[in-house]
């Protein structure tokens, strides 16, 4: 793989690589998708949330044009999903739960099949696959068969492939499911590098961590809805339980910060303050200023805010029955 590359900077303000408005699927009499919006810049990191069952697959199917949505519309790349759905197709790759790589073959065998797929001219397809294999650390495992090799190799292979035809937007739906811990930091600097190549990256994902590491954007997915979305700072600051500590080495500092900041929760025995806080700027220099004013200095200042963990558990519930 390249060495790391520093992603450049990225906007809100982009034009939209992925944008859907009421998006809407059912299976039956069982509602999927009701209504589901969304904007994703061009060269971000979009990543999907949600309990099993919550639809991120299906949102993923639609987007990729595998299935059709019930209602609403959307475009991809600039497409329009229901009337230009192979020009949508040829700017996509979609990389799934389950590997699409065939492990009776080699892993060049398996490049190689990817560039006939796409129509590459023999000699430029055999080009993009070593191009590929090399840039994936994949070049000496190139002849083995696939079945020989480790889940985080099968997974470089797969996005690999995803890559043969240059796409702009890249759908990984849950990539790292299954890997070791070493694998999934592997994975996450593949992600890294393609963004700051400038791909579209769309990702569902179980790992709150995965998506605390390498969105720009997250939505939470859940009753079929997207119940919250925005940075993982935005996000965090949504769930209460955030606060503010000040610790003090000196009893009388610690009294008088605790006399005058009566919101706050002693703990006497390590001379410390806990105050609600969103850890916003904001609410920060309120509190420094009211310190300066009192003239009381603290030792110490640390912001603790609720991570993505707690976002996940207040804002979705466990659907009594998945949906696809």
């Amino acid at each position: 793989m390249p060495s790391s590359v520093m992603p450049t900077p990225r906007s809100a303000d982009a034009p939209a690589a992925v944008s859907a408005v009421g998006l809407r699927k059912s299976y039956g009499d069982k509602t999927v998708l009701d209504g589901v919006d969304l904007r994703i810049p061009a060269g971000s990191v979009f990543a999907l949330l949600g309990p099993n069952g919550a639809g991120k697959t299906t949102v993923v199917k639609i987007l990729s044009t595998l299935i059709g949505a019930d209602g609403g519309q959307a475009q991809v790349a600039g497409h329009d999903l229901a009337t230009r759905p192979q020009q949508v197709r040829a700017a996509i790759g979609v990389t799934g739960q389950f590997s699409a790589v065939d492990g009776l073959i080699t892993g060049e065998e398996n490049m190689l099949l990817m560039a006939d797929l796409h129509h590459l001219p023999k000699a430029e397809g055999r080009k993009v696959a070593a191009d590929l294999l090399r840039r994936f650390d994949l070049t000496e495992a190139a002849t083995k068969p696939a079945s020989t090799y480790s889940g985080g190799m099968k997974r470089r292979l797969d996005i690999a492939m995803t890559l043969v035809g240059s796409p702009s937007i890249i759908f990984l739906d849950e990539p790292t499911t299954g890997l070791d811990p070493r694998s999934r930091h592997a994975m996450w600097q593949i992600v890294r590098e393609l963004v700051a190549d400038g791909t579209t990256v769309f990702l569902t994902t179980q790992y709150l961590e995965e998506a605390d590491e390498l969105a720009d954007r997250i939505a939470v997915l859940n009753g079929g809805r997207i119940v919250a979305e925005g940075t993982a700072d935005e996000l965090k600051r949504l769930i209460p339980g955030g606060h503010v500590r000040l610790r003090f080495t000196h009893p009388h500092a610690y009294q008088d910060a605790a006399a005058t900041l009566t919101e706050g929760a002693r703990h006497d025995d390590t001379l410390t303050l806990h105050l609600p806080s969103d850890g916003s700027q904001r609410h920060l220099r309120r509190i420094l200023d009211h310190l300066d004013n009192h003239g009381i200095e603290a030792d110490e200042l640390t912001v603790h805010t609720p991570d993505l963990d707690d976002v996940f558990f207040a804002l979705t519930t466990h659907p009594a029955e998945a949906t696809r």
